[in-house]
């Protein structure tokens, strides 16, 4: 038996298509197949499945337990849950693996797979493996069993493990995605005033779209802490592995300057330690972090690879622009916006000001939103060597981690190619607007010596 799986399902850091167009259960049993039998020759046997609240869940989640036990897998069944949920029971069960059911912040009518092989993320060229397994049909016969494992409690319980972060009033907004049930258990154990919004699981998404990187969608957010009065709010995407916050003035303080935030008590823990984030966080990041005695390290964009990077480099914390924030001091080193929420918490008490005063503190800088603009896939990296050949010839003060990010007088700009998409990514932060126009003026110029241009581009 053979399968072959829609090209555009298989994604650099996960599985994700369109339920019933580019996705669907034989995919899912193909993907329990191949992953079983991949296990199964590593020398594991055991994998934990979780499943998101969207609508087609349950039955990717049926097929896929059908396809790992056919190949000879145990299945330790965790139900409806967060992907840090999944992420934590891979690290706390004896497992060999885990699967989550996910479309993440992807509309409802997505889904898709994040994977954990033997305690290390699954993507990349071990994504395209599954895909040849399918189509040569290399799959491993057996008979697996599988178990149910209820660790909703133990997990919250986790969450608050060493919590010492005073009493706080704050708005918190699950958007219906999974983190619901997870943050109505945490709320009734923290100390404080807590309002929830949107804690029932609906995979429909009627409340708004579960993305708290897009400001519109902090929204109702934004009302409940300006009409409650709270301190700040807190917001989570549909699988609970990227967090979004406001202060009590209803500003959005970005992954960047979260990261910020939460470095401060990370750094008195383990002073001199290095702290990740991704090239397209702001330098006003890499400067707090090395005036707080850290070492900032610029990587890759892609939760994958900031978890790679942190397990070579022994980083305690990470973090991306998008929200993913990962803790290892003190914690297992996975992306999990649960606990960024209660580490967040612990570093507001610990400064010892109010939120709005860490956020009006922070440098004034200018900066657009992370652009995004359709390239053909066959380009987009072409594209990118293209620009950093002229920069380098031309002697610019240039970054080539992942893409160009380009230091000038003004500020900095980036142009990097999507792993996931079709597009080029691009960003800039300046002094001044003047300064900012300068140097989008730039990207623009780059674009044009390639063939193309910006045009109207949707703000991510």
């Amino acid at each position: 038996m053979t399968h072959r799986f829609d090209p555009t399902s298989l994604r650099e850091y996960d599985i994700r298509g369109i339920v019933g167009k580019t996705l669907g259960p034989d995919d899912a049993r193909a993907i329990g197949r191949g992953f079983a039998t991949l296990l199964r020759r590593a020398g594991g046997h055991r994998v934990a499945v979780s499943r998101d609240g969207r609508v087609s869940s349950p039955v990717l989640e049926a097929a896929l337990i059908e396809g790992l036990t056919a190949s000879g897998c145990d299945v330790v069944r965790i139900g409806l849950g967060s992907t840090p949920m999944l992420y934590y029971a891979e690290a706390i069960l004896e497992v060999d693996g885990g699967i989550q059911i996910t479309g993440s912040h992807n509309p409802g009518h997505y889904n898709g797979f994040k994977m954990v092989f033997q305690h290390r993320p699954f993507f990349g060229a071990d994504i395209q493996t599954l895909g040849r397994m399918a189509a040569e049909g290399d799959w491993d016969d057996g008979e697996g069993t599988v178990a149910d494992a209820d660790i909703l409690d133990d997990y919250v319980g986790r969450l608050l493990a060493g919590y010492a972060g005073g009493t706080f009033r704050i708005g918190w907004d699950c958007g219906n995605g999974a983190s619901g049930p997870v943050i109505e258990k945490l709320v009734k154990l923290l100390p404080g005033e807590h309002h929830t919004l949107f804690t029932d699981v609906d995979g429909n998404f009627p409340n708004h779209h579960p993305d708290p990187t897009e400001e519109k969608n902090l929204a109702h957010l934004k009302a409940l802490v300006a009409e409650k009065n709270l301190d700040f709010g807190l917001a989570f995407d549909g699988d609970g592995d990227r967090i979004g916050a406001i202060d009590g003035q209803g500003r959005v303080i970005w992954g960047d300057q979260l990261l910020s935030i939460l470095a401060e008590p990370v750094l008195k823990k383990d002073p001199g330690a290095t702290i990740i984030a991704d090239v397209k966080a702001s330098q006003a990041l890499y400067d707090r972090i090395a005036e707080l005695g850290g070492q900032p390290l610029m990587w890759k964009t892609g939760h994958s690879l900031i978890k790679t990077k942190m397990k070579e480099t022994g980083a305690p914390l990470a973090g991306e622009m998008s929200g993913h924030i990962f803790f290892a001091q003190d914690y297992y080193g996975f992306d999990d916006a649960h606990y960024a929420a209660v580490q967040l918490i612990n570093a507001v008490h610990l400064i010892g000001t109010s939120m709005s005063e860490i956020r009006s503190a922070m440098p004034a800088i200018v900066n657009t939103p992370e652009m995004r603009f359709q390239v053909d896939e066959s380009r987009k990296f072409a594209v990118i060597d293209e620009v950093l050949e002229r920069l380098k010839a031309e002697g610019a003060d240039v970054n080539d981690t992942d893409g160009a990010r380009v230091n000038t007088p003004d500020g900095w700009w980036l142009l990097r190619a999507s792993n996931t998409q079709d597009v080029l990514v691009a960003r800039a932060e300046a002094k001044d607007e003047a300064a900012l126009d300068r140097l989008l003026a730039m990207i623009d110029a780059q674009l044009a010596a390639s063939g193309l241009e910006r045009g109207p581009q949707a703000a991510h």
